[in-house]
């Protein structure tokens, strides 16, 4: 296993809070921080551009108070995702922004652009940036990222099609990075599994959107709730990137979930509005396969308490059998 040196001895569960569009901000990441895992948020979701800077400032006060206040558990670092797409006119703008704040941690998501890399390296940052294949995952290493979030089957939001049992072996063979495992992570015993495959981190993002502190609609978060793995459908129609998303959102949306068409990559967008067909698509919610257990919407300091519990019962599990 191999920690960057950036959350060695930070991190209470070895756990990453997926950034996550419009539902994440600045209360849920300092949320999650607090909690003692890594909270992050995708920089578009800062808007106006200027705001993005605000955002910093605030996460960065409040977990400097909580940390005088709280020496024997201090806050975990926080994360800023970059989309890194040709038609994300913010990019290099948000980016010097995470360097004038000495942003910790750097997700990268599409293209992993060496710029990027440099820059967040300038000051001691490092970098983790998703993919969902070992060709890409190659792709980023020689970009000199220090981290590969491996998206795998069952991830919410863009997610790949590879077993996470296959893509985390093969990349492991040649990448001494960080490896941080996504795709249907909903509980501690999920986690406790990630790590048993060779992970160094548990990447979550679709648990952390019903709880009390995601800026996510409430329809969203009881649809969660009430939905299990039969309910996702995997689709590139609403971004032009295949991702799995909730069928009662798409019915609602009057379309039918098991009839959607492909979409138009040429017509991809990720510029100052964010997503492709933002307004178009705002009622389609992601979500992975892992929330057959979402049973409630807790705050997150009570939700990484109860992953912690099974996280714990799953390894005193595991030793008892051996």
């Amino acid at each position: 296993m191999s920690l960057v040196s950036t959350l060695e001895g930070k991190l209470r569960l070895p756990v990453v809070g997926a950034p996550l569009f419009i539902v994440s901000g600045p209360e849920l990441v300092i949320a999650q921080c607090k909690a003692g895992i890594v909270g992050s948020f995708p920089a578009l979701n800062a808007r106006p551009q200027s705001m993005l800077g605000e955002w910093l400032t605030r996460i960065k006060d409040e977990l400097a108070e909580y940390d005088e206040q709280n020496p024997d558990s201090p806050s975990a670092p926080y994360a800023v995702n970059q989309i890194c797409h040709a038609s994300n006119d913010r990019l290099m703008d948000d980016m010097a922004t995470c360097v004038e704040h000495e942003v910790p941690i750097i997700i990268t998501s599409l293209r992993p652009p060496q710029e990027i890399v440099e820059a967040a390296h300038s000051y001691g940052g490092v970098v983790f940036h998703d993919v969902i294949n070992v060709k890409h995952a190659k792709k980023a290493a020689e970009q000199g990222v220090d981290g590969l979030i491996l998206v795998c089957a069952g991830a919410g939001g863009h997610a790949g099609s590879l077993s996470p049992f296959s893509l985390v072996r093969e990349v492991k063979e040649w990448f001494d990075g960080t490896i941080l495992l996504s795709g249907s992570i909903g509980d501690g015993h999920s986690i406790a599994g990630a790590l048993a495959m060779g992970a160094d981190l548990a990447y979550l993002g679709t648990r952390f959107i019903a709880t009390e502190e995601a800026n996510a609609d409430k329809g969203y978060k009881d649809m969660l709730i009430e939905s299990a793995a039969d309910d996702i459908v995997y689709s590139s129609l609403f971004t032009g990137i295949n991702g799995n998303y909730l069928k009662p959102s798409i019915a609602k949306a009057g379309l039918d979930p098991d009839n959607l068409p492909g979409a138009d990559k040429s017509k991809m967008n990720f510029g100052s509005g964010g997503n492709m067909k933002t307004k178009a698509w705002k009622d389609i919610w992601g979500s992975g396969q892992g929330i057959g257990g979402i049973s409630d919407a807790p705050s997150v300091e009570t939700l990484v308490k109860t992953l912690k519990n099974q996280y714990d019962q799953a390894f005193n599990e595991m030793v008892e059998k051996r």
